[in-house]
C-alpha cells in the first residue's frame, strides 16, 4: 500500500559487504517530504527450529554473544546461505545440537527486524529427533545444549532469562501452532 506519506528512494549504493550481510545506503524522502538517508542491512533468508522431544519438549542452545557481550538462551538458528530452506534448517540443526530429525513442519515466518532489515525468519517444528555424531559447537560458541519443558520456556521468557526475539517470536508461533497458547 503506498500513499503521500510513504519513503521514496532517489538514489543508493553498497557501502559494505560480507558474505553474510550487505549494508545499503539509501538516499530517500522521508513521509514528512523532507530528504534524509536510510541504511537497509540485507541477509538472505533465515531459519529458526523448533526442536520437540516426544515429550514436548525443546532442545534450547546456549552461547556468548559477541555484539551484546551477554550470555543467551536460543533455538537452533542460522542464515539460509541461499539454500533451500529445508535443507538450511537441517543443517543448522545438525551444527547446533548434534541432531536430527525425522519429521519437519515450516510452521510460519517473520520479519526480524523490519526497521533496518530485510531479513525473513523461517520457522520449522522438528521431530523425531535422534543424536548424531559431528556438529560444530565450538565454531558456532554454542556452551550449552539444555531441553527444557515448554512451560519452563514461557517462564523463561517471562522473567527474561530467553531475551532473544528471533527465538520467542518462533516459540510464540510454536506455541500457538501446537494449542499450547490459545488463538483470540
Amino acid at each position: 500500500m503506498t500513499s503521500k506519506h510513504s519513503w521514496q528512494q532517489l538514489d543508493s549504493r553498497i557501502v559494505y559487504q560480507n558474505p553474510w550481510i550487505k549494508v545499503r545506503e539509501d538516499k530517500v524522502v522521508r513521509p514528512n517530504g523532507q530528504p534524509g538517508i536510510y541504511g537497509v542491512v540485507m541477509t538472505p533468508p533465515s531459519v529458526m527450529i523448533v526442536p520437540l522431544t516426544e515429550n514436548g519438549e525443546v532442545y534450547m542452545i546456549g552461547q556468548n554473544r559477541y555484539p551484546t557481550e551477554k550470555f543467551s538462551w536460543e533455538l537452533p538458528a542460522g542464515g539460509s546461505d541461499n539454500q533451500n530452506l529445508l535443507t538450511a534448517a537441517k543443517r543448522e540443526l545438525k551444527e547446533e545440537t548434534g541432531l536430527e530429525a525425522g519429521s519437519w513442519e515450516e510452521i510460519g515466518s517473520f520479519q526480524v527486524m523490519n526497521g533496518i532489515c530485510s531479513e525473513i525468519c523461517h520457522v520449522f517444528i522438528a521431530r523425531e529427533l535422534r543424536a548424531t555424531p559431528g556438529n560444530s559447537q565450538d565454531e558456532e560458541g554454542i556452551t550449552t545444549v539444555r531441553i527444557v519443558a515448554f512451560s519452563e520456556l514461557l517462564a523463561m521468557i517471562r522473567s527474561g532469562e530467553c531475551d532473544d526475539g528471533m527465538s520467542i517470536a518462533a516459540i510464540m508461533q510454536a506455541a500457538l501452532y501446537l494449542g499450547i497458547l490459545k488463538q483470540g
